[in-house]
């Protein structure tokens, strides 16, 4: 083998272990912190100034960018994140991604084996949660400096060899060439810290100069938008603005470093003589200007990418709307805000459930997205109102409010249940979509028929949560439950007679009976809601 073709097999098989190292690192930290820091990010980003400092504490409690990026279009698309507070994330997280750097800096090459040792001991013979992710953290520090002394060990003959240093040299008379390596070496890594940490092995060993290098960062910089504009492929319109409006801070904040250069590369020359230390600064002083310098402009930002991206944004409102601590207190009062809120619940579990129809009749995908979205808020809302309900039970109450709020939480039963019932819908068109299974023309037409009845009887059910007092409504929503009953009955023994003389497939017909039983099901619930309301009034 040539000691060419030997330098590339070391410099990637140091890269990768850098690679490994860095991910691995980051993964413990997640599943050490993950689900708290989601949290916080949800949570605390009130206003721009403080989205910015969450960002960049969560980037470095996961030591990854790409991470809470993907992590907050993943929030924007679930509705409990708005575009403004998304983009101040980002722009923390830009920032909180230089403290991997600036942990290169130090290279503690001579503790990369000791961590190994440590980290794999904590891994391998340790069985509680926290304990061993944090076992993987040290394992993946010490991964990630041993891979580095690799590819430190292996480039620094290039700066001998003159066709390396004509390409440097060129890089030096056209700075543009730098730029473009940042972007590709990025996107192709899927790591702004990996190129960072390549940089900084290069110039540790004098293989390049900060001048060299400063291009190759800038462009590190919108090479490191590729994946979240990847996260956004098939998400909603707001998590596409999220992750556009990452690209753009990027790119506007490169372009104008980039113009500068000169001068930015003087001021870093003047924080450290350490080149390592150099490229580390270098890193978060362009993350935190550019940061200060857009901070102000967020929300023309966002107003520009919802030009590009054009389109309604649907915000789905997470959490309950009504319920009042302050009403606790006054529990007759409060009982008519559970009702409202009930109503609201009941008028997203009939959008999930048109949503489940439209996928399964028109085959279409993005209402998959939707009515699974939907469904998890209807879920949220069965749990805040029954914890609601519990602490107004505690309270003083007539004998009649008391039995009241015991309909009131069998309604929020059968409201979520709907939600369920919803989710098998969709279900059960996802298996159409992935069977490419057919289905007759007169099955389409039962299965509208039976779902407009539903429909009806539901949307009787929901006008009876906030007038609970119409009996002649809730005597109305039982006959419609029996009427359902026989359609579902009929439907389903003339499908079993199609699929008898051949005209329909099993696979299809397996599915379209499991499509009625639970359409009818969501008819039986909105009968319960009126049976609920019957007994609250008789007592």
């Amino acid at each position: 083998m040539s000691i060419e073709a030997s330098m590339v097999l070391s410099f990637l098989g140091g890269l990768g272990m850098f690679l490994f190292g860095i991910r691995f690192m980051s993964k413990g930290m997640q599943q050490a912190a993950g689900p708290k820091l989601r949290s916080l990010l949800g949570r605390l980003t009130s206003n721009p100034v403080l989205g910015v400092m969450t960002g960049a504490i969560v980037t470095i409690g996961v030591q990854s960018s790409s991470a809470t990026t993907v992590m907050v279009v993943g929030l924007v698309n679930a509705g409990l994140m708005t575009l403004p507070q998304a983009i101040g994330v980002i722009m923390g997280a830009n920032i909180g991604t230089s403290f991997t750097a600036q942990l290169i800096a130090f290279n503690l090459t001579d503790l990369s084996l000791p961590a190994i040792a440590l980290g794999s001991f904590i891994t391998l013979f340790t069985q509680r949660r926290i304990p061993k992710n944090i076992g993987q953290c040290i394992l993946g520090f010490g991964i990630l400096f041993l891979g580095l002394s690799i590819m430190q060990d292996t480039v620094a003959p290039l700066r001998h060899q003159h066709g390396f240093q004509n390409l440097m040299l060129a890089m030096s008379d056209h700075p543009i060439y730098g730029l473009l390596v940042g972007v590709l070496m990025t996107a192709v890594l899927q790591s702004s810290s990996g190129t960072i940490g390549i940089l900084q092995g290069f110039s540790q060993q004098g293989v390049i100069t900060l001048p060299m290098a400063l291009p190759i960062l800038i462009g590190d910089n919108i090479g490191t938008t590729i994946t979240a504009l990847l996260a956004s492929l098939g998400t909603s319109i707001s998590a596409r603005r999220a992750a556009l409006s990452h690209t753009f801070f990027n790119f506007v904040g490169a372009i104008a470093f980039f113009v500068v250069m000169p001068f930015f590369a003087a001021i870093i020359q003047g924080t450290s003589g350490e080149p390592m230390r150099q490229i580390a600064n270098a890193h978060t002083l362009f993350n935190m200007l550019n940061t200060l310098i857009q901070l102000p402009f967020i929300y023309f930002l966002a107003r520009l990418v919802a030009f590009l991206i054009p389109g309604d944004a649907v915000e789905l409102r997470h959490g309950p709307q009504y319920l009042s601590e302050s009403l606790l207190d006054a529990p007759e009062v409060a009982a008519v805000q559970v009702r409202r809120e009930l109503g609201r619940m009941a008028d997203l579990a009939t959008e999930t459930l048109d949503d489940a129809m439209g996928a399964f009749i028109e085959g279409n995908r993005q209402k998959v997205e939707s009515a699974l979205k939907k469904e998890e808020v209807v879920n949220e809302l069965e749990t805040a109102i029954a914890r609601y309900l519990v602490r107004l039970s505690r309270r003083d109450l007539t004998l009649a409010l008391s039995l009241e709020l015991n309909a009131l939480m069998n309604i929020a039963h059968d409201v979520e249940r709907v939600g369920d019932h919803a989710e098998n819908v969709v279900e059960l068109a996802q298996e159409k979509f992935e069977g490419r299974l057919p289905f007759s023309q007169q099955a389409v037409d039962d299965a509208l028929a039976i779902y407009g009845r539903v429909k009806n009887t539901l949307d009787m059910a929901r006008t009876l949560i906030e007038d609970p007092n119409n009996m002649e409504l809730a005597d109305a929503i039982v006959i419609a439950e029996e009427t359902v009953d026989a359609m579902e009955e009929s439907f389903r023994s003339r499908h079993i007679t199609r699929l008898n003389s051949g005209e329909c497939y099993p696979e299809s017909g397996v599915i379209f009976l499991d499509l009625l039983s639970n359409l009818e099901r969501v008819a039986d619930h909105a009968s319960s809601v009126a049976f609920s309301s019957l007994d609250n009034i008789h007592e």
